[in-house]
C-alpha cells in the first residue's frame, strides 16, 4: 500500500462553541474553547508546513465532538468509509460529512452494521488494525472489516488492554515499519518494530506521522528526547486543551494522499521483530 504516512491533502473541521461540553471519560474540566482553537490552529499550520493541504470545514454546534474528524470517517486514496460512533451523541456526525466526502471522493462507503470510530483503526503498511473498545463492538469491526476487504486491504481485529479510550490512545505508526506503543502493547505488532513510550509519558503514544515530520504532543520531553534521538523531526505541539476531552492528534483530521491512483467507480453504500528500549 505505499507509504501509509504519505499524505497532500485533509479534512478538518473548526471547533465550535458547543466543544466546551465534549464528551470525556475523565473530568479534567472543561476545556477553554478560545486555546482550544488556538491548538487547532496550529496543528492545522503544522499540517498544512508538512506539505498537506487542508480544508477546514464550518463548525457544527450540534455535534460537540464534531471537531474530531476521524472517528466518524475513514479516508484512503480509493474510498471513505463513513462509520458509525458507538457514543449516542456522535451519530449523527457521519450524515453531516458525508456531503463532504462525495465531494472529494469517487467513492464512499458506509457501514450498517454495529459501531465503530476512527480511534480505533491503526493503518500499518502490513494490516488495518481495528480495536475493540467502548466505541467499537465486535459486530462493528466485523463490518468495518467487510469493506476494508471489498478494497482490497486486509484488516486485522484485535483486543487491546482495557483503559484507553480508543485503541490509537495507545499506539501510532513512527514509519512503515515502526510503531509507538507502551509495553503493556508491544506484542500487538508483529514483524514490526516497536518503540517503547516511558510509563512515565504512555499519553505520548499518540503521535502523528505525516510526510517527513512527527507530530506529538508538547509536555512529553522524554518521548520527544526518544524519538529525537532515533532521527525523527519531532514537532511539539500544545494539546492540553484538546487532551481535556480524551483526543489526540491523529483524531483531528482527515488525511489521504490524492496522488495515489484510485479507483473510478460510482457511490457504493453497504454494507515484533524488535523493540526498542526507553
Amino acid at each position: 500500500m505505499g507509504d501509509v504516512f504519505r499524505f497532500d491533502r485533509a479534512l478538518a473541521r473548526a471547533p465550535a462553541d458547543s466543544a466546551a461540553s465534549g464528551l470525556r471519560a475523565v473530568d479534567r474540566g472543561a476545556p477553554d474553547i478560545g486555546r482550544f482553537r488556538a491548538e487547532h490552529a496550529a496543528y492545522i499550520r503544522a499540517l498544512e508546513a508538512a506539505g498537506v493541504a487542508v480544508d477546514v470545514l464550518p463548525p457544527l454546534a450540534g455535534f460537540p465532538d464534531s471537531v474530531f474528524m476521524e472517528d466518524p470517517a475513514l479516508t484512503f486514496p480509493e474510498a471513505a468509509i463513513l462509520l458509525r460512533p458507538g457514543a449516542p451523541s456522535r451519530r449523527g456526525e457521519a450524515a453531516e460529512l458525508e456531503p463532504e466526502l462525495q465531494r472529494r471522493f469517487d467513492r464512499v462507503l458506509a457501514m450498517e452494521d454495529g459501531f465503530a470510530e476512527g480511534g480505533d483503526v491503526l493503518v500499518t503498511p502490513r494490516a488495518v488494525m481495528i480495536g475493540l473498545s467502548g466505541r467499537t463492538d465486535d459486530r462493528g469491526a466485523a463490518e468495518l472489516a467487510r469493506l476494508l476487504t471489498g478494497l482490497g486491504r486486509k484488516a486485522e481485529i484485535v483486543a487491546p488492554p482495557p483503559g484507553a479510550l480508543h485503541f490509537k490512545t495507545l499506539c501510532s505508526l513512527l514509519d512503515g515499519e515502526t510503531i509507538l506503543a507502551p509495553d503493556r502493547l508491544a506484542g500487538f505488532f508483529p514483524g514490526m518494530r516497536v518503540v517503547r513510550v516511558p510509563p512515565e509519558e504512555e499519553a505520548a503514544a499518540n503521535v502523528l506521522r505525516i510526510n517527513g515530520v512527527v507530530l506529538i504532543g508538547a509536555g512529553f520531553p522524554r518521548t520527544a528526547e526518544l524519538l529525537d534521538r532515533l532521527g525523527y523531526r519531532i514537532v511539539p505541539l500544545a494539546v492540553s486543551e484538546i487532551g481535556k476531552l480524551d483526543a489526540g492528534l491523529t483524531c483531528l483530521s482527515l488525511r489521504w494522499n490524492r496522488r495515489v491512483p484510485i479507483q473510478r467507480g460510482a457511490r457504493i453504500i453497504g454494507k515484533n521483530l524488535g523493540e526498542v528500549p526507553t
